[in-house]
């Protein structure tokens, strides 16, 4: 490791800044979010608009004040313009024993400034010590988007009750304890939520639990996420869901969550398999909703991870239905729906101005097996796309009760396995022809059936047709 990380404490501290420009600019910007005093040393006067935009937040000062000023300095950060200035900014800095970093100088520098990611009372900090810069702020940005804004406030939150828990809890084990339930329970959902009223009050009553020994009482119960993952790509997580899956001491999922997904979870969580195929319900479903109750019951914090949305043919609303029944709170977050990522995929709009003015999203079994009783005439109709969940083994009647009520045998439909992974196999027909490009195509499931004319819109299918017209 070529750098070693530190962070300065700015509390009455002093830090001097050389140079007037753009550069020395930029610096005093990031310097002024502290609490440090800020000397800004300057042979000519410094800009208008640079001395307007901090006010008194800085105070000015000549080359002769500042090796009085730099015996009380932490740090100094030169950003001259003018090398020789830069050269004797730098041997006035050594001279007093303080650290020093210069601008685009990485060999004049004692300490490097890096890319700097603040949430309150959380800081992190990505550094390439002049390497990277561009992939340090990469980095940091991608940090950025796995961070909620609210975890600022919460980390306020929790910095200002510290006094109160270590008045009450006297061992270190017992503080750890709390902070551990509280930072990954109820208090800090409701601080990310935005409900900061509403976190204080629970860890007020969370302490109080502590206190009197009850630290497994009902303000650890739930609430249960039921969470999308997504059509497999974990790149297509939200952002939530990915805080979820990490924070989860356990994690029922189905065998539709992708391997790459399930890499995401914390490794010390544990993982439970509760996924269902065609005719093998290997978990029945009031047997996963007891699973999930008796966990939460346990003060653990339960993910439930289905592929897709949960709210899309994923028995979302039976799980929560249940949940809530046996007096435990169910969060439902979404995901992205695997008729919208798989489309994505192979660049098929699932609507058009030209083709298809309606969606319809239908399941292609029955809760008892078999083929669905749906309204066959109006999913005939053109104009409109159909997106089949759960299909495959049914395919062979839905062609033909579609054609039967009225929809074109020549009506392009398209097949998608897998979609957005690795594995994904994609075949492009017509209606009439749906059983056979599934058998050809060696298509088991999972896979999504998309009937209807926008099917022939991805460039491979124009050429697939176009071949076929030609023979």
């Amino acid at each position: 490791m070529r750098l070693f990380p530190a962070f300065f404490y700015t509390n009455d501290a002093q830090v001097l800044v050389f140079g007037g420009g753009e550069a020395a600019r930029r610096k005093v910007r990031l310097l002024a979010k502290t609490s440090a005093a800020i000397h800004v040393v300057s042979h000519a006067p410094i800009d208008a608009k640079f001395a307007e935009e901090f006010g008194s937040r800085i105070a000015l000062a000549t080359y002769k004040e500042a090796p009085a000023l730099l015996k009380d300095a932490v740090f100094a950060i030169v950003a001259c313009r003018d090398e020789d200035c830069k050269l004797e900014a730098v041997e006035l800095v050594r001279g007093s024993g303080v650290p020093v970093n210069v601008v685009d100088r990485p060999d004049l520098c004692d300490f490097t400034v890096p890319s700097i990611l603040e949430r309150g009372e959380i800081v992190a900090a990505v550094g390439s010590g002049g390497a990277a810069p561009v992939l340090a702020k990469r980095v940091r940005t991608q940090l950025e988007a796995l961070l909620p804004q609210n975890m600022g406030p919460l980390s306020e939150i929790a910095r200002d009750f510290r006094p109160a828990v270590f008045e009450v809890l006297q061992s270190g084990t017992q503080r750890r304890q709390f902070w551990e339930a509280a930072l990954n329970g109820l208090p800090a959902e409701l601080a990310l939520a935005g409900l900061f009223g509403e976190a204080q009050t629970a860890l007020e009553s969370l302490l109080e639990d502590f206190a009197s020994s009850k630290a497994e009482g009902i303000n650890r119960l739930g609430p249960v996420h039921i969470v999308g993952a997504g059509p497999g790509d974990p790149e297509l997580l939200t952002l939530k869901a990915f805080r979820l899956i990490q924070n989860a001491d356990i994690v029922f999922h189905d065998r539709l969550v992708s391997d790459e997904i399930m890499d995401v979870v914390r490794r010390d969580a544990d993982r439970v398999s509760v996924g269902k195929s065609k005719a093998n319900h290997s978990v029945p479903q009031n047997e996963i909703h007891e699973l999930m109750i008796t966990s939460a019951r346990e003060g653990k914090r339960v993910v439930r991870l289905k592929g897709g949305d949960p709210f899309i043919f994923g028995r979302g609303g039976e799980e929560v239905e249940a949940l809530r029944d046996a007096g435990i709170e169910a969060q439902v977050v979404p995901g992205i729906s695997s008729a919208l990522g798989c489309a994505a995929s192979v660049g098929l709009p699932l609507t058009h101005r030209d083709h298809a003015q309606s969606l319809t999203f239908v399941t292609g079994h029955a809760k008892s097996g078999g083929v669905p009783d749906l309204d066959w005439t109006a999913l005939a109709r053109p104009g409109q796309t159909v997106v089949v969940f759960m299909g495959v083994g049914t395919a062979p009647t839905l062609s033909e009760k579609l054609i039967q009520a009225g929809r074109a045998a020549s009506t392009p439909v398209a097949v998608i396995e897998n979609g957005t992974r690795d594995n994904e196999i994609r075949v492009y027909g017509t209606l009439a022809e749906l059983p056979s490009l599934i058998e050809r195509g060696g298509i088991k499931g999972p896979a999504l059936l998309i009937i209807g004319e926008v099917s022939a819109i991805p460039a491979e299918a124009i050429a697939q047709f176009t071949k076929e017209n030609a023979a």
